[in-house]
């Protein structure tokens, strides 16, 4: 195919190049600056063109395909999508490697002009959402995927382009949403940092922040939760940067030139260190399956893997016709025969999920009612709400100790919302009673099923007895040290069905007074 690389001499737009010029396509790079395009073009075999994509785009006729690798893709300006637009009416494919949510989202907007061309302008054919996306399908292999999880994890000592560097520090310590439990959530950009496993025992950190995923995953795969992190190699990168998001949550610092440069000077200083390896992990939780594919590049390939989904597509020859994100447009199989000839490493792994309440009851959760069940059979995020009423106690004593654990104050009707999310062999309950919030967080241990309020953690004799779940309280401490049982609360609590619905009774009494410390009863539905 007669092939056009708008931004051919950038960091992707070469890799790019190369692997196109490999399966021996009609290739033209062109570039703002003539020279360093012609350069590239001369060592590659394939021709040269001046161009600007904000300039004038009559230099991209001839060609059956318009690749645009040079970016930055922003919804701002008045015309984002100026160069598809000429390709489609020059009746060109137009193909992009955005990886800006907006943008990939917003191509859309073609899908007339794309159809009444009968040409095809696709965004986004890069690792997210393309080759993400293709993972995605493969692991769920036909059923709903309940949790979405990707992170891409480079080698230090990948080269790093300017718009990529840009995209993320504009993002740092940013609002961003995200997907979990059924519901957005706001988050701030480079947060809340995982590690994961890569092929050959490598694991790499990475650090949340906004690409298509969070945004197309939710509609198109109908999933309950979508996260996507990105990580650095050195931890001086990362927890800097980490840093730097602090920072402009509390000052909005401006990324222009001069901080953009100080960065870049940064990773230029820190370009030796570190490795030529890096990978991607794509996690999704179905039929109680946590299923992984995990990619490795090794050999300073992991720059080329970007460009393997426009690669596999051309390898097919063949473009939905219509305007739309990458979204699934290549299989897995396909992207995997499209990095055949780098250093990469693939695999595919799956494990049994079962939520901490069922392996810590065993056979005896499977006797509870089904609402019951279903409460406690949460992957990632789960969210309750629904109405109690509250009872305090009038002592002293009583009054003190609700205060400490943050209890909820007395009322006979109030609203009620249950928020569980899932950590490790934990899962963190967040409870709102009107505008009260407390919280404790529940631990599958080799002793049983522990709650811990604070500095306090009951060790709970978790039993099902005549259809209800039981929460007794065994034993207790502060920290480390073993409270005496004479300083243990009375927990008479249960959760049970009634009339079809989920139903919770917790009374609970002061320790060495036996008084009512809180009593709070209710029901719950999904939200």
């Amino acid at each position: 195919m007669r092939v056009l690389i708008v931004g051919g001499t950038g960091v992707f737009g070469a890799r790019l190049a190369e692997l196109l010029v490999r399966d021996g396509h009609d290739l033209t790079l062109a570039a703002r600056n003539f020279r360093r395009a012609q350069r590239l073009a001369s060592k590659l075999g394939c021709a040269a063109l001046r161009l600007d994509r904000q300039g004038d785009l009559t230099g991209i006729a001839g060609f059956d395909v318009v690749v645009d690798a040079a970016g930055p893709f922003s919804t701002e300006g008045k015309d984002p999508y100026r160069l598809a637009r000429a390709a489609l009416k020059a009746g060109q494919h137009y193909l992009d490697l955005s990886d800006n949510a907006a943008f990939c989202a917003g191509i859309r907007s073609l899908d007339a002009e794309a159809r009444a061309a009968g040409r095809a302008a696709i965004s986004g054919l890069s690792t997210v959402p393309a080759l993400s996306s293709a993972a995605v399908r493969a692991l769920s292999a036909g059923a709903r995927p309940e949790v979405i999880e990707s992170a891409i994890l480079p080698g230090n000592r990948s080269p790093r382009g300017l718009a990529v560097m840009r995209s993320i520090l504009m993002q740092a310590g940013r609002p961003m949403r995200v997907w979990r439990g059924g519901a957005w959530e706001t988050v701030s950009g480079w947060s809340q940092p995982k590690s994961y496993d890569l092929p050959q025992g490598l694991q790499r950190q990475a650090w949340q922040i906004e690409v298509p995923d969070q945004r197309l995953f939710p509609d198109h795969f109908g999933a309950d939760s979508v996260a996507f992190r990105a990580g650095l190699e050195l931890a001086v990168m990362r927890y800097g940067l980490a840093a730097f998001a602090y920072l402009r949550r509390l000052v909005p610092v401006p990324i222009n030139g001069f901080v953009l440069g100080i960065f870049k000077l940064g990773a230029d200083l820190l370009a030796p260190f570190g490795s030529g390896r890096g990978g991607m992990s794509v996690m999704v939780i179905t039929n109680g399956e946590r299923r992984f594919w995990r990619m490795l590049a090794e050999g300073g390939d992991g720059p080329y893997v970007p460009a393997s989904a426009i690669r596999a597509l051309l390898r097919r020859g063949e473009f939905p016709v219509g305007a739309q994100p990458a979204l699934e447009v290549i299989s897995l199989a396909e992207a995997e025969g499209a990095m055949g000839d780098l250093s990469v490493t693939t695999e595919v792994v799956s494990e049994p999920v079962q939520a901490i309440f069922p392996r810590v009851l065993g056979a005896s959760f499977d006797d509870l009612p089904e609402v019951v069940r279903a409460t406690h059979q949460t992957s990632d995020l789960s969210r309750w709400q629904g109405q109690a009423s509250v009872r305090r106690g009038r002592s002293l004593w009583s009054r003190f100790l609700g205060w400490v654990f943050g209890f909820p104050a007395q009322a006979a009707h109030i609203d009620v919302e249950v928020v569980k999310t899932v950590s490790g062999d934990s899962e963190h309950w967040q409870r709102r009673f009107g505008g009260r919030l407390f919280h404790s967080v529940l631990t599958r241990t080799p002793a049983g099923m522990t709650e811990r309020f604070g500095p306090f953690t009951f060790l709970l004799g978790l039993r099902v007895s005549e259809g209800a779940l039981h929460f007794p309280v065994r034993s207790a401490r502060l920290g480390p040290l073993p409270l005496p049982r004479w300083l243990l609360p009375v927990s008479i609590a249960r959760e049970h069905e009634r009339d079809g619905g989920f139903c919770f009774d917790v009374k609970l009494l002061t320790p060495l007074t036996g008084d009512l410390l809180v009593h709070y009863q209710g029901q719950l539905a999904p939200a």
